[in-house]
């Protein structure tokens, strides 16, 4: 995984102060390539509550995180367990690694 303890922190804290403590958070992409270099940073998050607007809460939670990380790129997915499973969903749950 190429992301530092710093980042790791950063992003953990974002998450549980914007979907509570018991949430998912996954890092997939070309960021769990150790071989790989750069890169954004890709995200799925597994809120355990429902989303009025999943949409608006990922680019919050991505805009947030682009501030806090120094202009690092942030893609966020947030998985609403009411809808169904979308292929990039699938994708970073095989092989996502929880931060």
């Amino acid at each position: 995984m190429r992301l530092d303890d710093k980042t790791r922190n950063i992003i953990k804290d974002e998450v549980a102060r914007q979907f509570g403590d018991a949430t998912v958070v996954r890092l997939f992409g070309s960021r769990v390539d150790d071989t790989q270099r750069g890169g954004d940073i890709d995200l799925l998050v597994e809120p355990i509550r429902t989303l009025e607007n999943r949409i608006q809460e990922e680019c919050r939670l991505s805009a947030s995180l682009y501030i806090k990380l120094g202009g690092r790129k942030v893609d966020v997915l947030i998985r609403d367990v009411l809808k169904p499973m979308l292929p990039i969903h699938e994708q970073a749950l095989r092989t996502g690694i929880i931060l």
